[in-house]
């Protein structure tokens, strides 16, 4: 019955998108499937994160956190909120359950100082992951995890720059995102070209759409133009060609659309922060702290990223996204 179980849950996910569905029948594949490799106590740990609703980057975050937690025998709690005042109410709550360890995402510092404190004053070990690095140590969190975002727009500046590029926009999709501000510094301090920040309502793509085409209309002497996160790269070219502008697009995060973009020349490059390993690595971090009171970093982030990814790399990245690990 098991081995049925199984079996279905597996031919389901071959069926379905790399997000949503898909990610939920994973999580029952593994559930009925998965087994721990230690004999340590069933701890529970908590990730609460501001991802919006059907973001496929956090699918893929959870997806390493539950492997990760399958392996170590702990019980995972996933909640998500993009608001910054009910982020803090979930982790609120999981303080008021009593959980084992938690893990955080600090993309709105100010908003989660207090709870991030309210937790280590329980005894919830904690650790931050994807943003928020310069807060984390601040706020009593063991260890950040995820790439120095600084050094990643410092990375897309030197690539844009050997490419021959003079001007670009950097579309932000998020007013407030700490993160977002720091990537978008960064292209401004290696690119030997200018650089104009565009900021956009990422939660209306169309929006994002027309606001970008008509600065490519308004200034043709962008030729790049940087999105964010993956969603936002396949909406740049369509910009892009609206416009009659051939700005190269680049992009921060992969989903199977950016692999595709990089494979066919739509998509120039893109900055993999290897969302999968900011999960498992946070939930093991956890487990290796409650296990053995150890931690990796040495009070410095533990960095996932960056990592540029061209044209070269796209036929062995597609089988990553399509499972969903990268």
């Amino acid at each position: 019955m098991l081995a049925a179980l199984v079996a279905t849950a597996l031919a389901a996910a071959g069926c379905s998108s790399t997000g949503g569905k898909r990610a939920e029948e994973e999580r029952e594949r593994r559930a009925a499937g998965g087994r721990a490799a230690v004999d340590t106590p069933r701890w529970t740990f908590a990730m609460v994160t501001h991802s919006g609703a059907g973001d496929t980057f956090w699918d893929i975050v959870r997806s390493g956190a539950e492997q990760a937690a399958t392996k170590d025998n702990i019980e995972f709690l996933y909640s998500a909120d993009p608001e910054a005042g009910q982020q803090a109410e979930l982790v609120r709550t999981r303080i008021d359950q009593g959980v084992d360890g938690l893990i955080v995402s600090l993309a709105k510092p100010e908003a989660m100082e207090d709870v991030v404190r309210e937790a280590v004053a329980a005894g919830i070990p904690v650790i931050s992951v994807n943003s928020g690095q310069d807060a984390s140590a601040a706020f009593g969190a063991l260890a950040h995890i995820g790439q120095d975002e600084v050094t990643a727009g410092q990375a897309v500046g030197t690539e844009l720059t050997e490419r021959g590029r003079r001007k670009a926009v950097c579309v932000l999709h998020e007013q407030g995102n700490v993160g977002h501000e720091e990537r978008c510094a960064g292209v401004r301090e290696t690119f030997e070209g200018t650089v104009e920040n565009l900021y956009v309502d990422g939660t209306n793509m169309p929006s994002v759409q027309s606001s970008l085409e008509a600065e490519l209309q308004s200034d043709p002497e962008v030729d790049a133009v940087v999105t964010l996160g993956a969603p936002f790269a396949a909406t740049a070219v369509r910009a892009a060609d609206q416009a009659g502008s051939d700005a190269q697009v680049a992009t921060f995060d992969l989903n199977p659309a950016v692999v595709t973009g990089l494979r066919e020349g739509t998509v120039a490059f893109a900055v993999d922060q290897q969302p999968y390993l900011q999960g498992y690595q946070a939930v093991d971090l956890l487990w290796l702290y409650r296990h053995n009171s150890t931690m990796l970093g040495g009070g410095e982030p533990v960095r996932t990223g960056p990592q540029i990814l061209t044209r070269e790399d796209a036929e062995a990245l597609a089988e990553y996204t399509a499972r969903g690990t990268r």
